[in-house]
């Protein structure tokens, strides 16, 4: 049985960072849910499916096996026991995941695949909804969050360095908006398990977030 860490949080709490961080810290296996979703989209376009074929990208879920495995510390991605991971930033593959991940069937497939994994490796996961429905069980979960101001001011430092002019009042409006949308969606909304402890990383830097998390692990 694998041991299981969650981390939610609403958008630019950094928890895909701070996720990867723990995983090479522990030798957890980081769950890259996007890479999954291209694994899947490699299996639809390697069937000579269209983005629109709803009922045969459904049909094709049924025998597609995506998995994780890290080589010599670098992600790699199997679809059906062989490595794809080299197709995986193809612009068709980008194209027909981002579409194909829109079918409830899909995420539906996805789910289980992640559920799969965990089942078997010692995983750590990043979303709006792993503790309270990917992993509810869950060894160890983490709500992580900043306020509006403090990711809208790393999102405008991040942009900025990137050399992309941008507006620090939009920025935040956006994520409130963001927030809102997440909380409110029918499916799978963000909220915090109840068993999950809240990390509020607004003052913290990043080393001392992993570090609190690092001590929750086994």
């Amino acid at each position: 049985m694998g041991y299981n860490v969650a981390i939610d949080g609403p958008a630019g709490a950094g928890k895909s960072t701070i996720a990867k961080l723990v995983a090479k810290e522990k030798g957890y296996i980081y769950v890259d849910t996007g890479a999954m979703y291209r694994g899947l989209a490699i299996h639809f376009l390697e069937k000579a499916i269209v983005a629109g074929e709803t009922d045969k990208i459904v049909e094709a879920c049924k025998d597609a096996e995506v998995t994780i495995r890290y080589e010599e510390g670098a992600q790699q991605v199997y679809l059906n026991g062989r490595n794809i991971t080299a197709r995986l930033r193809e612009e068709a593959v980008g194209n027909m995941a981002s579409k194909s991940s829109v079918i409830p069937e899909v995420r539906a497939k996805l789910l289980e695949l992640q559920r799969e994994l965990a089942k078997e490796q010692d995983v750590i996961m990043d979303g709006r909804d792993i503790g309270t429905c990917v992993l509810p069980d869950a060894d160890v979960k983490v709500f992580l969050t900043a306020s509006v101001e403090t990711r809208a001011k790393r999102r405008y430092d991040e942009l900025t360095e990137k050399g992309v002019a941008c507006n620090l009042e939009e920025i935040a409006k956006d994520i409130k908006e963001r927030d809102e949308r997440d909380s409110t969606r029918e499916i799978a909304p963000l909220k915090k398990a109840e068993d999950a402890v809240l990390v509020d990383s607004s003052r913290m830097t990043i080393d001392e977030v992993v570090r609190t998390i690092v001590e929750l692990c086994r």
